[in-house]
């Protein structure tokens, strides 16, 4: 099973990495994917996918925040893991440094300095660390004995680990340290700390720098302690820790402390072979020291190592010129393999896919699903590949619970029945000649269905349905809306009965005879109040992670769409949320064809606060 669910969303850990997030849930539930993440060091995408397939295997409540189930409590005790013992320091929480009282106010005044600094620039890979991250960074010298006294180069600090120094020494009523250095290729950033380090009695030099090229002859070989926190790609650990190296004294056992996000063990092994190739040796590591203000994906915490120098540590980088920021990798296609299928996919410039975000939302050509692990970068002179297969037609693909899509398709023979459209933009000059993307099954083509999703059969939804039909639609507001999804099954469960009084028609139902609904559709019948025209809208689709869950849902939207036909309906109108991916793939598969996109904006309140 451990292999299984690694193997389902590509874990490049394996089965040690899906023990990890099961111990930890056994120890903090109920617990939320970013707790998990922290605690496993799993990035939060792979942590909820990991999740997912728990759940789907019964292991993992569907509820959040998450918690084993019975059965996922057996198996954990099967494995030998049921064992909660917490060895972890409530005191400093596994960081190794607690704030004294006395930098409280050092805390406090460098929250102001954040705001009123300049904001993350994205586009070169910035996320703030937090005010308490700053001053434990502080503390990290002084510990280390690196601090008081000496200088400090910094390579890069949108951190404001500068002025964190000079807000500590300034609350402590003394200077700890003689100079401090800045190069950094902002000059937002490098105004803003010689603005506010003037009157906090700290000397500090600001150099403006594109760290792409070698440090200013001046910096070279002038400090004793040097502290980065550089892109998190192997090629911006090896270009920032070899600026490091230039600026600091020769000789061994001078710091360089390092920052940098969690990472694979293959991706971490390649930024400890550059760490290992510039001669620096690891004197300490602490996970999740840094928190940040941002960064998401990798639960908005970081890794802070102190290394040292050796005999043989040496730069030998010159200019360099190679893909750095995540932005600057983009410049080139990068190949990524889909989790649920093992194709290859091609993202980047000229690709088909321009972004990773455009591809997820898509999902896999191949297959429809995903999600997608990053693989090599091409090289510019390799010309680009095809993206992949179209996607079949109806296949046994199992969709999660999801909601009808944001597209517009004829789903039966012509009529002189025109097009539903919300669009405001001028029509094109040529039309693209409509498709008809569904056929009903031939009799042999019925038969091999229903044989694929037995024992299942469907039956229009009545009373009796309307608990199950209540929680399908709780799980389709948590897929298509997250946080502000309303998932409280009995609200449904009123709403949906309420609608029942009025019309079954159009909702249908997938259960073994006697047993409650396994799947869930739901089409209704509306009219174009402009002009006239009967069209259907699909409301509704989920199916329960079942052993046959793609052919139960493929005999229920089946089942959805011979209802339009019955009525004489000869187009079919779907709503889905952007980040659906399974329903959208679901559709695609019966032919549906995008036709509008839905476009939301938030406006603040009169307090300037929503």
């Amino acid at each position: 099973m451990l292999t299984e669910v690694a193997d389902a969303v590509r874990l490049q850990e394996g089965p040690p990495g899906v023990r990890s997030v099961l111990r930890a849930l056994r120890r903090l539930a109920p617990a939320s994917t970013k707790e998990l993440s922290r605690a496993t060091g799993l990035p939060v995408p792979i942590v909820a996918a990991l999740g997912n397939e728990l759940r789907r295997r019964g292991l993992v409540t569907e509820a959040r925040p998450s918690r084993l189930t019975e059965a996922g409590a057996e198996l954990v005790a099967r494995l030998g893991m049921d064992l909660v013992l917490d060895a972890t320091c409530r005191t400093c929480d596994g960081r190794e440094l607690v704030i004294p009282d006395v930098l409280d106010e050092a805390v406090t005044r460098l929250r102001a300095l954040m705001a009123s600094g300049p904001a993350a620039d994205m586009s070169i890979d910035q996320s703030h660390c937090t005010a308490e991250t700053k001053v434990r960074r502080v503390l990290a010298l002084l510990t280390a004995g690196a601090l008081p006294g000496g200088s400090l180069l910094l390579i890069g600090d949108d951190d404001l680990v500068s002025l964190a120094v000079a807000v500590v020494g300034d609350v402590l009523g003394r200077p700890i340290v003689e100079r401090v250095t800045v190069v950094d290729i902002s000059p937002e950033i490098l105004e803003h700390i010689q603005k506010t380090a003037a009157a906090l009695g700290t000397r500090v030099e600001t150099v403006q720098h594109d760290l792409r090229h070698p440090l200013p002859a001046g910096l070279h070989g002038q400090h004793d302690v040097a502290m980065t926190d550089p892109p998190y790609t192997p090629e911006g650990a090896r270009l920032f820790l070899s600026r490091a190296v230039e600026g600091l004294r020769p000789g061994p056992a001078h710091s360089v402390f390092f920052s940098f996000g969690g990472k694979s063990p293959d991706e971490m092994l390649e930024v400890q072979r550059e760490i290992m190739a510039l001669g620096l040796v690891t004197n300490g590591y602490v996970r999740n020291f840094n928190e940040y203000e941002g960064s998401g994906i990798l639960g908005g915490v970081g890794f802070f190592q102190h290394l040292l120098t050796t005999t043989s540590t040496s730069s030998r980088q010159g200019e360099f010129s190679g893909p750095l920021y995540t932005g600057d990798k983009r410049t080139r296609q990068r190949e990524y393999t889909c989790a649920a299928c093992d194709a290859r996919i091609l993202v980047g410039p000229g690709a088909r896919w321009t972004s990773v975000a455009a591809l997820r939302g898509d999902g896999c050509p191949q297959c429809g699903k995903g999600p997608f692990r990053p693989g090599r970068l091409v090289p510019a002179e390799e010309p680009p590949a095809p993206a992949g297969p179209a996607p079949a037609q109806p296949s046994s693909a199992a969709p999660a619970a999801v909601t009808g899509a944001t597209a517009s398709v004829v789903t039966a023979a012509p009529t002189a029945a025109s097009a539903v459209t919300a669009s405001v933009a001028p029509p094109p000059a040529a039309p693209a000649p409509r498709t008809y993307g569904w056929r009903p099954p031939t009799e042999a083509d019925r038969a091999a269905l229903a044989e694929r999703a037995r024992p299942y059969v469907t039956r229009q939804a009545d009373e009796r349905d309307l608990p199950a039909i209540g929680r399908f639609e709780a799980e389709i507001a948590r897929v298509s809306f997250g946080e502000d999804a309303i998932d409280d099954p009995a609200r449904w469960e009123s709403r949906l009965g309420r609608a029942m009084e009025k019309s079954k028609e159009g909702m249908i139902v997938a259960h073994r005879p006697g047993e409650e609904p396994a799947g869930w559709c739901w089409v209704s019948i509306n009219q174009n109040a402009m002009t006239g025209d009967r069209y259907a809208n699909f409301r509704s689709l989920a199916v329960s992670p079942v052993d046959n869950r793609g052919d139960v849902a493929e005999l229920l939207l089946t089942a959805g769409l011979e209802f339009c036909l019955a009525s004489g309906i000869t187009e079919v109108v779907g709503r889905v949320h952007v980040g659906n991916v399974p329903m959208r793939t679901v559709y695609r598969k019966f032919g549906f064809d995008p036709t509008s996109l839905s476009m939301k904006l938030f406006l603040p309140k009169e307090d300037g606060v929503r």
